[in-house]
């Protein structure tokens, strides 16, 4: 019962919030966000009343197969953005900006957290000055995907950021394994191929695969059922299924297989979009269901905020210099690549400022680093939380920001606004 009423608790406090927020023009997001941490451990949770907060990290664990969920939707609508016509447009720019902005990201990060390095030794390793050079490469879906939807934004900016977002998964998991294997490397001694290489790549391909066929399937049995309603069950039944799969982990002789569910529910929603004629309705209404899941998984993303790295003088200077430089790889590198793909003047400008979130993808890596990197392995942490924490709460304010200025947010006419005032009165009578 306090399970399901912490639920519905946190899902209305986040809808209550977005109005508190309206005035301010706030994105929901980030309403949602302050939301999860006034509910959080640190705030409502400290009164112990039971259902009414989470009261500790621990409390907030077994809801993680709502955030697994979420991101699998995420994902599978992202999927979306890689139809082959569309590709054959923009794919090339999308590669390059891609790929570039990610790695002047991590190199960005390694040099001035290396200086840091050399002028705080006792506080920061060069092992992990490259593991955060490496958590760097991620880019938030989840939020950028949440700011696109609620201001209907479209134009050639967002039809270049979302498959970029998605592309990030890919290159940040290759990144993360070899940067992350040096720096095992400087505490061991010894170099392991198999961890840095292989077993990125097996992962990656492997995860291609399963979604590939997964979507294929999902294709096959949507054909069986004349009801919209019912392609639309089967839809969000696959996604679950798709999610669980991705979960599995087996080792095969010295390599580790393993799947990155966020690019198998990526290629699912690929492949799903491009052979299933009916996959543009589908979308749109699986679209729908999803808004109630994507608050809650928001709320909860707040509540998961530790605001006690705060307290610590050593994540603050090495969280800010981590947080302002990822930022400037991210505009710089997007700048740059835009530059050189000739785009419009106005993507790059603004493409790279839309790439500031971080969260699930990045969690995701400083989680393996604090588990195989013992006391080095906290500091990692707490500094990804950190910089999490600052890029949520600010970094879908600065989205919107972006896509207004280059004008794929479209200022609200003067007939709809008038129709909507009419509405309000009538309502008010």
């Amino acid at each position: 019962m306090s399970t399901l009423l912490s639920v519905s608790i946190a899902l209305l406090v986040g809808l209550l919030m977005t109005r508190v927020f309206k005035p301010l023009k706030l994105p929901s997001v980030t309403a949602y966000l302050i939301a999860g941490v006034l509910i959080g451990p640190y705030c409502l949770g400290q009164l112990g009343v039971d259902g009414l907060g989470f009261e500790t990290m621990g409390a907030l664990e077994h809801l993680g197969v709502i955030a697994d969920v979420a991101l699998g939707f995420i994902a599978f609508s992202i999927g979306n953005e890689f139809r082959v016509e569309d590709l054959r447009v923009i794919g090339k720019k999308a590669f390059v900006i891609g790929v570039f902005q990610a790695l002047v990201a991590t190199l960005l990060v390694d040099i001035s957290l290396f200086c840091l390095h050399i002028a705080m030794p006792e506080q920061i390793s060069l092992a992990q000055c490259l593991t955060l050079g490496a958590i760097a490469t991620a880019t938030a879906p989840a939020a950028t995907l949440m700011v696109v939807r609620q201001y209907k934004a479209s134009g050639k900016l967002t039809d270049l950021l979302l498959p970029i977002v998605a592309l990030d998964d890919a290159v940040g998991l290759i990144v993360f394994a070899v940067s992350f294997g040096i720096a095992k490397t400087l505490g061991t001694g010894s170099v392991d191929v198999i961890s840095i290489v292989v077993n990125p790549l097996v992962e990656i391909v492997a995860s291609f695969v399963l979604g590939a066929v997964m979507g294929w399937l999902l294709t096959q049995l949507e054909k069986l059922f004349n009801s919209n309603t019912n392609r639309l069950n089967m839809t969000i039944a696959f996604v679950f299924l798709t999610v669980s799969l991705s979960m599995i982990e087996f080792p095969l002789g010295k390599i580790h297989v393993g799947f990155s569910s966020l690019l198998v529910c990526m290629m699912l929603g690929t492949v799903f979009c491009n052979i299933c004629p009916l996959s543009h309705d589908i979308m749109g209404q699986s679209d729908k269901w999803t808004s109630p899941l994507f608050a809650l998984f928001f709320v909860i993303s707040g509540a998961e905020l530790e605001l006690g790295v705060f307290t610590n003088y050593a994540v603050v200077v090495v969280g800010l210099v981590y947080i302002v430089f990822r930022c400037l790889g991210k505009y710089f590198g997007t700048f740059f690549s835009a530059k050189a793909t000739h785009c419009e003047s106005n993507i790059c400008k603004y493409l790279g400022i839309t790439l500031f979130p971080q969260a699930g993808v990045a969690l995701g890596m400083c989680a393996i680093a604090s588990t195989q990197f013992g006391e080095q392995g906290v500091l990692i942490r707490n500094i990804t939380l950190f910089a999490v924490l600052v890029y949520e709460l600010f970094g879908p304010l600065l989205t919107r920001w972006a896509l207004t200025k280059s004008g794929d947010i479209k200022p609200m006419s003067d007939e709809v606004k008038n129709r909507r005032q009419i509405k309000l009165d009538s309502i008010k009578k």
